[in-house]
C-alpha cells in the first residue's frame, strides 16, 4: 500500500505531471517538489504561462500547427519558399524540422497516422485540405516527412495516391545511416534502407 507524502492538491499536481511524455510518477514528484520550492522563479510563471496558452493557443486553418495567431507565423512568412509543403505526422515534428533549420518552405501537419490497430482511418487525418493546397498551381512538390515505422510509410503511400492527380512532385526523406553512425551498432533494415538510397559520392 503506497502513502501519500503530500495534500491532495500536491497529489494531483504530481498525478498531471506524470502524464507528460519523458515523466514518470517518480521524476514527476522530483519536477513538483522543484516547483514548489521555486513558486517565485518558476511556478507562478509557468502557470501564467499556461493560463495564456489556454485562452489564446489555435490551431492554424491553413497548416494545422499551433500557434497564437491564425494563420500561424510559419504560414504568414513570406520569405518562406510557397511551392514545397513538408506534411508532418504531428507538430513535434514540424519542430523538429524547424529546429534542424534544413528547409523553408510551408508545412502540413496530418494529426497523426493511418492506423487500423488504432481505428484511425483518412477521415480522422488531415488530408482533405493538404489535397486542395497541392491543387495550387503555385505547388511544385510535397515532400513525406513522416516517421519511418509501419504506420508511417502506409500513410505516405495513401498520400502519394491521394495526390496522383495533382500536379505536384512527391518526395519522401531519406532513410538510412545518421551522421555519425558506425555501421556495425546500426539494425537490418537501417542498413537496408541505406543501400537502396545510396547516392552518386
Amino acid at each position: 500500500m503506497s502513502r501519500t507524502t503530500a495534500g491532495p492538491e500536491i497529489e494531483r499536481l504530481i498525478q498531471l505531471l506524470a502524464k507528460l511524455p519523458g515523466l514518470g510518477p517518480r521524476s514527476a514528484r522530483r519536477a513538483a517538489l522543484h516547483l514548489l520550492t521555486r513558486r517565485d522563479q518558476l511556478l507562478s510563471p509557468l502557470s501564467d504561462a499556461m493560463r495564456l496558452a489556454c485562452e489564446r493557443v489555435i490551431v492554424c486553418s491553413t497548416c494545422a500547427n499551433v500557434d497564437t495567431q491564425n494563420p500561424c507565423a510559419i504560414c504568414r512568412d513570406a520569405r518562406r519558399d510557397s511551392s514545397t509543403i513538408v506534411v508532418v505526422e504531428d507538430v513535434s515534428d514540424l519542430w523538429a524540422l524547424e529546429r534542424s533549420g534544413a528547409v523553408s518552405a510551408r508545412y502540413h501537419v496530418l494529426g497523426g497516422t493511418l492506423s487500423a490497430l488504432d481505428g484511425r482511418g483518412p477521415e480522422d487525418l488531415n488530408l482533405g485540405t493538404l489535397a486542395e493546397r497541392a491543387r495550387d498551381p503555385e505547388v511544385k512538390e510535397v515532400i513525406l516527412a513522416v516517421n519511418a515505422t509501419v504506420e508511417g510509410q502506409t500513410t505516405a503511400h495513401y498520400v502519394t495516391d491521394l495526390l496522383a492527380d495533382s500536379d505536384v512532385k512527391v518526395t519522401r526523406l531519406a532513410h538510412g545511416v545518421p551522421v555519425g553512425g558506425e555501421l556495425d551498432y546500426l539494425d537490418d533494415g537501417t542498413l537496408a534502407a541505406a543501400i537502396r538510397s545510396r547516392t552518386t559520392f
